[in-house]
C-alpha cells in the first residue's frame, strides 16, 4: 500500500474539476436518454429492443431505479473530490481517471442506442464493463481511508459495477433477439429458455467471479442480484411469460447474493478467530 501511494498521481483543480464534468455529463446524456431535451426514451430507441418486454433476459422497468442511486452517488463523488483539494486520499487520485472513463462509456453508450447502433452499443458496454473491472482491481488493492471514500468509491462504483453485468446481459440479448427475431414473432420457445437458463448460470459464475476479485465487496454482487431478480419479475407476464424462467432468474439472483454473502461471513469469522 505505501508503494501505492508513493506511485498516485499528484492531485490538482483539472484533475478534479474534469471528474466533475465528466459525471456532469453522463447525468445529462441519461436525462437525454430518458426521453428528456427532445431524445428518445432508452426503450423506444434502437428498435425497442431494449425494452423490458424485448428479450427473456430483459429487466423490468422497476430495476432501472438503481441508476438513481448511482448517478447520486458519482455526483456526491465527484463534489467530494473537488471539496477536497489538496487533501483528497492517495486511491481516490488514482481511481479518477478509470471514473472519468466509465462516466464518458456512459455517455457514449447512450449516444450510440439513440443512433440506433445496437451492435455497436454492446461493444461500447463491454468496454464500459473492463473500465469498472479495472477500477477495482485497483481498489481491491488498497483500503479506503474514510467512510465517506468507502461509500463513494467502493459502494457506488460497485453497484456500478454489477449493475454494468446484468446489462450487458440485456444488451447481448436484444442485439440477439434483433438478429434471430427482427419480426418479434419469438416467444418462450423451449430453446430460447434454455439459452436463457444458460446465460443466467454464466452471470451467477460472474458475481462469484467478481466477489473474489474484488475483495468480496457486498456492492457488486448487491446489483447483480437486484438486476437478475428484476429479470424474474419481468418473466411474470408479457410476450416471454415463462414460470421456468421466472424460478431460474429468482434463483440465479438468490445464488449470487447468499453465497459471496455466506463466504465472506465465514471468512471474517475465521479471521476473529485467529
Amino acid at each position: 500500500m505505501d508503494t501505492l501511494i508513493r506511485d498516485a498521481p499528484v492531485d490538482g483543480p483539472l484533475r478534479r474539476w474534469g471528474v466533475l464534468i465528466a459525471v456532469l455529463t453522463a447525468i445529462g446524456l441519461a436525462a437525454w436518454g430518458a426521453g428528456a431535451f427532445g431524445g428518445d426514451s432508452i426503450t423506444e430507441a434502437a428498435g425497442g429492443w431494449l425494452d423490458s418486454d424485448s428479450t427473456p433476459l430483459a429487466p423490468a422497468s422497476g430495476a432501472f431505479r438503481i441508476w438513481s442511486v448511482i448517478y447520486l452517488g458519482m455526483l456526491g463523488y465527484a463534489v467530494w473530490r473537488l471539496a477536497s483539494r489538496g487533501r483528497s486520499p492517495a486511491r481516490a487520485r488514482r481511481a479518477d481517471p478509470w471514473v472519468v472513463g466509465s462516466a464518458l462509456l456512459n455517455a457514449a453508450w447512450i449516444g450510440v442506442v439513440q443512433a440506433d447502433q445496437l451492435a455497436l452499443s454492446l461493444a461500447v458496454i463491454v468496454v464500459l464493463l473492463t473500465v469498472l473491472i479495472r477500477l477495482h482491481l485497483l481498489l481491491a488493492r488498497t483500503t479506503a481511508e474514510g467512510r465517506v471514500e468507502t461509500v463513494l468509491l467502493d459502494g457506488v462504483f460497485g453497484l456500478y459495477l454489477g449493475w454494468v453485468c446484468v446489462a450487458v446481459v440485456a444488451n447481448a440479448s436484444a442485439l440477439g433477439g434483433s438478429l434471430l427475431d427482427p419480426e418479434r414473432a419469438m416467444g418462450p420457445e423451449t430453446w430460447v429458455v434454455a439459452t436463457a437458463i444458460g446465460v443466467l448460470i454464466v452471470v451467477v459464475l460472474l458475481a462469484l467471479a467478481l466477489s473474489e476479485l474484488t475483495g468480496r465487496r457486498l456492492a457488486p454482487i448487491l446489483a447483480i442480484a437486484w438486476g437478475t431478480a428484476w429479470i424474474a419479475v419481468g418473466r411474470l407476464e408479457g410476450r416471454f411469460e415463462d414460470l421456468i424462467l421466472v424460478i431460474a432468474a429468482a434463483a440465479a439472483a438468490g445464488t449470487a447474493l447468499v453465497v459471496p454473502s455466506v463466504r465472506r461471513a465465514a471468512l471474517g469469522r475465521r479471521a476473529m478467530s485467529r
